[in-house]
C-alpha cells in the first residue's frame, strides 16, 4: 500500500522503544480523579480512546510528583495510597492492548499550585514553593524552597518514575516548561537565587540535570526519557530561543526525545496552547531551531491538526515527532486515518477551548465535536439498532447532520432533508473567517461523511407536515435550527446592513469603516476579523459585558484580542436607528450618538424557530428535538443531542 503521509505513518525507536508512528497524542489531564488523586476508571477510558485512535504514544497528564509541596488536585502515583498503583497498571494496559505506548508525564507546578483546583478559594490555603520568594501577582506569597525541599523534590521524580515503570508505562515525560517548578528554575525571571540553583545558566540547568539523572537512575538506560520544554517564554525577562537552545544542548545528555512548546503561565494560555487567533504550527519555528542543535529525536506541538502540515514538518527535518491533545479530542482516529488515506475524513479540531473550559468549571471533559470525550464509558463504538427503522431528519445543520450520521451507521435508513441548497446550516457563514474556518470545514466534513454513509440527501426541500406525512417515517429528528434575530430597528433592512450569518456572501461590499451591532460571541469575532482585515471596527454591545456567551477560556483571549487591534467597544449603547452614515444609539445616560460606519454588521443574536418545531411535532410516532431549535446554544450541544437522538432509535 502507498500511504499519502509516508513520514507520519513511518516507526520512529526512541530509546529502545519503538513507536508504530509518528503523531503522538500530547499530555491531557484526565476527568474522573479520585478523593486519593488517582485514576478513575472513565480516565482510563478517555486516554485508552485514543489508543485505539491509532497515536503511537498516549502521555497521561499530570502525575504531582511531591503533593508536600504542590497540592494541586491532579494526579499521585506511589505505593501507599491504595488503588495508586493499580489505576496506573490498568491505564497503561489500556493504552498498550492497542499498539500505542503508554507515557506518563512528571510534573511540579512550583509557585503555581492549585492551579487546577475547581475551588479557586483553597488556593489561598496551599503554601505556595518556588526557587526564590516572591509574591504572585494575585498576592500569594511565594517561599523559596529549601536544599533539603529540593532534594525531596528530586527524589520523588525518582519514586514516580520507578512505579510508573512498575506500572507498565514505557515512557517518562518530564514537564519541564509552561512555567511549572523545572521550568521557573531555567527562567531568569523566576530564578534569583544566589546559590548553586541561581545566576548563571549553568547553575539554573542544575536542578532539571539533577532531575533527569533520578529519573534516568530510576528506569535504567534505553528506557525513554522525554523532555517537555519551552523553545522560548516568549516575555521579556523570560529566557529567549537562543537561551532556550543552550538548555537543550546542556539536557540532550540525559533526555532521549526534546519535545518543545513554547511560552509560560506568567505569559498566558493561548500560547501554550495555540488560541484559533494564531496560525495552525506557531511553534513549529522553536522545534526547527532546537533540531539543528541536538542529535536526539525532536518533538512540536502547538495547535496542529492537519496532516499535511504535520507531514512537511517531518519530511523537511523541523521534527521527528508530532504531538497534538486538542485534535485528538476532536477525531481521535486522526492518526488511523493519516495511515489509511482517509485524511477527508478528520474532523478537524476548531480550538474553541470547550475542551479546557469545561475542565475548569466541571472537573469534567468534553468536545465541541466528539460526542464520547468524557463518556467514553458510556460506549466508544455505535453498534447496529437491534430493529431497523426508517428515520427522517429534518435540517442540515450540525445537529442533523450528526443525528443522520450515526443513525445511519446504526443501520437505520436516514432520509435527510435540507431547505437550502447546501448542508452545514449555521457553519456556511464560518468560511469567510479564516480563523473559524474549521468550523466551516465541520459541515463540509460532515456532509462527506453522512454522504458516504448511505444518507438520502434532499436539498432545497423543506419538511413540513405534508412531506413528513408522505414519508411516513418511524422517527422523525426535528434540527430546524434557528434563524437571526432581526428587532424592529429602523434602517435594519437597509443596503448597507449585513447578517452576520450571510457575511460570507456579502465580504466584497464590506466599507473601511464598520459598525458592529452586538458584542456576543459571533459579534466579537466578527469585529476582531473585520479589524484584521484592516477595517475601522466600532463594536456596540447594550449590556454589561462582551462575549459573555464564549466560555472560560476562550474569552478571555478574545477580549484580548480586542484590546490589542484597538477596536472600539461601546458598552451600555442601544441601537435605536440606521442610516447611512452609521448607527443611532441611545448610551446609557439617555443620549443618542451617531455610532460611524459605511456598513453595519448585524450580530443580535439567534432565535429558535419554534414555529416549524410545532407543526412538525405529530409528524411521526416518535419525535425528537435537538439542536437550536430547541434552545440557541453552541456547537457542542448540536453535535451530542444529535447524536443521543440516533443512539436512542
Amino acid at each position: 500500500m502507498e500511504r499519502k503521509y509516508p513520514n507520519l505513518s513511518k516507526p520512529i525507536q526512541i530509546g529502545n522503544v519503538v513507536f508504530r508512528n509518528r503523531m503522538f497524542s500530547a499530555p491531557m489531564g484526565g476527568t474522573d480523579i479520585t478523593a486519593d488523586c488517582t485514576i478513575g476508571p472513565k480516565t482510563t477510558a478517555f486516554y485508552e480512546l485514543r489508543a485505539k485512535g491509532g497515536a503511537g504514544a498516549v502521555t497521561v497528564s499530570e502525575v504531582v510528583v511531591h503533593p508536600e509541596t504542590e497540592g494541586s488536585h491532579m494526579f499521585h502515583l506511589d505505593l501507599k495510597t491504595v488503588g495508586s498503583l493499580s489505576s496506573f497498571t490498568y491505564t497503561a494496559d489500556a493504552i498498550r492492548r492497542h499498539g500505542a505506548i503508554a507515557s506518563v508525564e512528571l510534573s511540579h507546578s512550583g509557585q503555581y499550585a492549585g492551579t487546577y483546583l475547581t475551588d479557586k478559594d483553597k488556593k489561598q490555603g496551599l503554601a505556595q514553593w518556588g526557587p526564590s520568594a516572591t509574591v504572585r501577582p494575585d498576592g500569594l506569597e511565594v517561599k523559596e524552597l529549601t536544599q533539603e525541599l529540593i532534594d525531596d523534590i528530586v527524589e520523588a521524580y525518582g519514586k514516580c518514575a520507578e512505579a510508573a515503570k512498575r506500572a507498565g508505562f514505557e515512557m517518562i515525560m518530564v514537564h519541564g516548561g509552561h512555567g511549572w517548578l523545572v521550568n521557573q528554575f531555567l527562567s531568569p525571571y523566576f530564578n534569583h537565587r544566589k546559590d548553586q540553583y541561581g545566576g548563571s545558566l549553568e547553575n539554573r540547568v542544575r536542578f532539571a540535570q539533577e532531575v533527569l539523572a533520578r529519573v534516568r537512575q530510576a528506569v535504567g538506560p534505553g528506557f525513554p526519557i522525554e523532555f517537555r520544554m519551552s523553545g522560548s517564554e516568549l516575555f521579556d525577562g523570560g529566557y529567549d530561543l537562543e537561551e532556550g537552545v543552550r538548555i537543550a544542548k546542556i539536557l540532550e545528555p540525559q533526555i532521549d526525545l526534546l519535545h518543545v512548546s513554547a511560552g509560560t503561565y506568567q505569559r498566558g494560555f493561548s500560547d501554550t496552547h495555540p488560541s484559533m487567533f494564531k496560525p495552525h504550527g506557531s511553534n513549529v519555528y522553536l522545534a526547527a531551531e532546537m533540531k539543528k542543535h541536538v542529535k536526539i529525536p525532536v518533538a512540536t506541538v502547538g495547535g496542529l491538526n492537519d496532516p499535511d502540515m504535520m507531514e512537511e514538518i517531518i519530511a523537511s527535518g523541523k521534527a521527528d515527532v508530532v504531538e497534538m491533545a486538542r485534535a485528538l479530542l476532536a477525531d481521535h482516529e486522526l492518526p488511523k486515518k493519516v495511515v489509511t488515506n482517509r485524511e477527508e475524513d478528520i474532523l478537524h479540531c476548531m480550538r474553541c477551548f470547550v475542551c479546557m473550559a469545561e475542565r475548569v468549571v466541571t472537573s469534567t471533559r468534553r468536545c465541541s465535536i466528539n460526542p464520547y470525550i468524557g463518556r467514553e464509558l458510556e460506549g466508544m463504538e455505535i453498534t447496529p439498532a437491534p430493529v431497523k427503522k426508517k428515520v427522517l431528519v429534518a435540517g442540515g445543520g450540525p445537529a442533523g447532520l450528526k443525528a443522520a450520521l450515526t443513525a445511519a451507521q446504526r443501520g437505520h435508513d436516514v432520509v435527510l432533508c435540507e431547505k437550502s441548497s447546501q448542508l452545514g446550516g449555521i457553519l456556511i457563514g464560518e468560511q469567510a473567517i479564516p480563523f473559524k474556518y474549521e468550523m466551516y470545514k465541520l459541515g463540509v466534513t460532515l456532509a462527506k461523511l453522512v454522504t458516504d454513509a448511505g444518507v438520502d440527501i434532499r436539498l432545497n426541500t423543506e419538511v413540513n407536515k405534508e412531506v413528513a406525512d408522505q414519508e411516513k417515517a418511524d422517527v422523525l429528528v426535528i434540527a430546524v435550527g434557528s434563524e437571526p434575530m432581526l428587532p424592529p430597528i429602523p434602517g435594519l433592512d437597509g443596503d448597507n446592513v449585513i447578517i452576520v450569518n450571510d457575511y460570507h456572501l456579502h465580504q466584497n461590499k464590506v466599507a473601511e469603516e464598520v459598525v458592529v451591532l452586538g458584542g456576543g460571541l459571533a459579534g466579537s469575532e466578527a469585529a476582531i476579523h473585520l479589524a484584521r482585515e484592516g477595517k475601522k471596527v466600532h463594536l456596540v454591545e447594550m449590556g454589561l459585558e462582551l462575549a459573555p456567551d464564549a466560555n472560560i477560556r476562550h474569552r478571555p483571549i478574545l477580549l484580548k484580542e480586542i484590546e490589542d487591534l484597538k477596536i472600539q467597544v461601546l458598552k451600555e449603547h442601544k441601537g435605536i436607528r440606521i442610516t447611512e452614515d452609521g448607527v443611532i444609539c441611545v448610551n446609557k445616560d439617555g443620549k443618542e450618538i451617531l455610532v460611524p460606519g459605511k456598513t453595519i454588521i448585524c450580530a443580535l443574536g439567534q432565535k429558535s424557530r419554534r414555529n416549524v418545531v410545532s407543526e412538525l411535532l405529530d409528524c411521526a410516532p416518535v419525535i425528537s428535538q435537538v439542536g437550536d431549535c430547541v434552545k440557541v446554544a453552541d456547537i457542542t450541544q448540536a453535535i451530542y443531542q444529535g447524536h443521543h437522538a440516533a443512539m436512542d432509535i
